[in-house]
């Protein structure tokens, strides 16, 4: 593929510890393997680390990588994929976020940036049109992370765009953040707020006004035009920017897609009614993340009054909002949208954050956890004061919060064995606010995601077999979702392996995978990189290079000692709901977990204790991951 060699593949390494950058080139071999983004992050990994290595370590890299069609233009074009061993989990971390810093990234010379060492002072990564340097800036340390992107833009230049770590990252809480887009914008879960702060890096700034190459300019600017248009002129699409992605608070209550109470119950029957009161109270506008998206799901919001008075910021996504209403059976809307914008200032991701807390009170109901482990306060449910002063807590790793900073899945093993039944994460990641007993693939997919628990790395699966959503897969083997039960179980691994096949794109290409939710398709991709780098590309090639790319983060994994018993999910889940409209639909419960993980193992060519076969691996073109 020497198109994309022409327009992609600018590394930037940096070592903190010399204080010393350079510029390579990405192998060509490895971007004809892997093209860019996440795939390329994964090749990078197993190449540049050796087993079992401590991601807290100088030595361990953190990869920000950009994907092909980052900055061209392209629909949903805004991303940049942080890639790196997970603090919390021990395995593959991933973590995307939308704004305008991985254009700029890509419009000042670079593609990916590749960060080993530590910094003998707290520092900032300064990349400024094809000039770069590690700056010393003690001053920064211990601001929130608006107080962070504000006085790095008011010192370098409001054209800038930043990434930084908050207070929670500096203190190296295992699910700290990394917060960009005027620190409203989080790439949030897996801990790389964390891997920032133990290499003394508390920031990257960077600033970019070139051109992002493209091979048919013409012929690219009109394939975009006309996706564009296609996706404006669908109804069901304006819910993005009428609803954004709190509108989901409603939807998913009525599914059972709503983890209530961490996690007893599927529904909780209050979703349309906080989803209201964020409309008519809170919301302010619809904002884009990046400059140029046309599906604009981002929330202006503010709380105006009361004890939860909160400035005017973005923020309030459906994960946020719902771990800190149903998780904790909270019907505090006003504290639940002041947590939002507590937990960007501190950088956490809040999805951990509010996971952590219903699991704490779920131990201090079932007497795990007493008063004096808590300051003489126990927390219980819908104590948003309590948890507000137990998230300081956390973030400052002092008492309690200090546990809980482990994330749920140290927590409960230090705590016991009943306490191990109230945690619920795959591979020590918490779980989003999706659940699995409301369709049977995403059940599936949590347990066999390599970042662990994750509704968004790759794929939702519930949107296909739940919500009938086929993302254009059809010609490509997946089953027509108007066809298949969403408790069904036979057929949904060799489904899933589709969907996660398509749903890695994004992370590689540099794109939003809520673009592919409102109608972007393989086969649009194929026809954009094929103008992009003036060669031919085909959807089953593309589909391809997320197979690849999976199976390359799974070798990772496997190299770092996961197997099958990883794949399992939380008992948790797998019970019949407590309460709610679902309390008596006992088919909602996966009741043969173990045949759908045989039947996704099959169809990706797996072992059955989940290891990538030689020969699969050969066919892949990764020979050279075979041990």
């Amino acid at each position: 593929m020497q198109g994309l060699k022409a327009v992609f593949g600018k590394i930037l390494k940096v070592d903190l510890s010399a204080g010393v950058c350079r510029v390579e080139e990405a192998e060509e071999g490895a971007l004809n393997l892997f093209m860019g983004g996440a795939g390329l992050a994964a090749d990078i990994m197993l190449k540049e680390t050796k087993a079992n290595y401590d991601p807290l370590s100088s030595e361990a890299p953190l990869i920000i990588a950009t994907g092909p069609l980052t900055g061209t233009g392209a629909p949903g074009c805004g991303s940049v994929d942080l890639c790196f061993k997970s603090p919390l989990t021990g395995v593959w971390g991933e973590s995307r976020s939308g704004s305008d810093f991985g254009p700029t990234l890509r419009k000042a010379g670079v593609d990916v940036v590749i960060i080993t060492g530590k910094a003998k002072e707290p520092s900032v990564l300064v990349i400024d049109e094809g000039r770069w340097e590690v700056r010393p800036w003690s001053e920064l340390k211990s601001l929130s992370t608006s107080k962070k992107t504000e006085s790095i833009k008011d010192n370098l230049g409001s054209d800038f765009e930043v990434g930084c770590i908050g207070p929670a990252g500096e203190n190296l809480v295992k699910f700290a953040s990394v917060m960009f887009g005027d620190a409203s914008r989080a790439a949030g879960r897996s801990g790389a707020g964390a891997i920032m702060g133990s290499k003394n890096l508390l920031a990257v700034a960077v600033r970019g006004k070139g051109k992002v190459p493209i091979a048919e300019t013409e012929k690219f600017i009109n394939l975009c035009r006309d996706i564009n248009r296609r996706l404006i002129s669908d109804p069901g699409n304006a819910v993005w920017a009428n609803e954004g992605t709190i509108g989901e608070l409603a939807r998913a209550d009525v599914a059972g897609d709503l983890p209530t109470k961490n996690w007893e119950a599927n529904s909780w029957g209050k979703g349309e009614a906080l989803f209201r009161y964020f409309q008519d109270n809170n919301f302010v506008s619809a904002r884009p993340c990046y400059k140029g998206c046309i599906l604009r799901c981002g929330r202006k919001a503010k709380v105006d009054k009361g004890p939860w008075e909160t400035p005017l910021h973005e923020g309030c996504e459906y994960e946020t909002m719902t771990t800190f209403t149903a998780y904790l059976l909270n019907e505090d809307v006003d504290a639940a949208v002041h947590a939002s914008w507590l937990c960007n200032e501190f950088g956490l991701d809040t999805i951990s954050a509010g996971s952590v807390l219903a699991f704490a009170m779920d131990c201090f109901e079932k007497g795990i956890l007493k008063p004096e482990d808590n300051d003489g306060k126990a927390l219980e449910w819908g104590d948003m004061e309590g948890s507000f002063e137990l998230l300081r807590k956390i973030v400052s790793k002092e008492g309690l919060g200090g546990l809980l900073a482990e994330g749920v899945r140290a927590a409960a093993s230090k705590l016991g064995k009943e306490a191990q039944d109230l945690a619920v994460h795959v591979k020590g990641l918490e779980g989003p606010a999706h659940d699995p007993r409301s369709g049977k693939a995403l059940g599936l997919s949590y347990g066999v995601a390599n970042t662990g628990m994750n509704h968004i790395h790759p794929i939702e699966g519930m949107a296909w077999d739940s919500g009938k959503m086929d993302f254009g897969l059809i010609p490509y083997g997946l089953p027509d979702p108007e066809k298949v039960d969403r408790y069904g179980e036979e057929g949904k691994g060799k489904a899933v392996k589709i969907l996660h096949d398509f749903g890695m794109l994004p992370d590689i290409l540099g794109f939003c995978k809520f673009y592919a939710y409102a109608g972007v398709t393989v086969d649009d991709l194929a026809d954009l990189m094929a103008a992009l780098t003036g060669e031919q590309f085909t959807g089953e090639e593309l589909l391809k290079v997320g197979e690849r790319a999976y199976n390359a983060q799974r070798v990772f994994n496997v190299r770092e000692g996961v197997s099958k018993e990883d794949d399992l999910l939380p008992e948790k889940i797998l019970r019949q709901p407590a309460f709610g409209k679902y309390a008596q639909k006992v088919e909602c419960v996966i009741s043969d977990y173990e045949k759908m993980l045989m039947e996704y193992y099959h169809a990706r060519g797996w072992d059955e204790n989940g290891r990538p076969n030689e020969e699969k691996l050969l066919e892949l073109g990764l020979g050279h991951l075979v041990r």
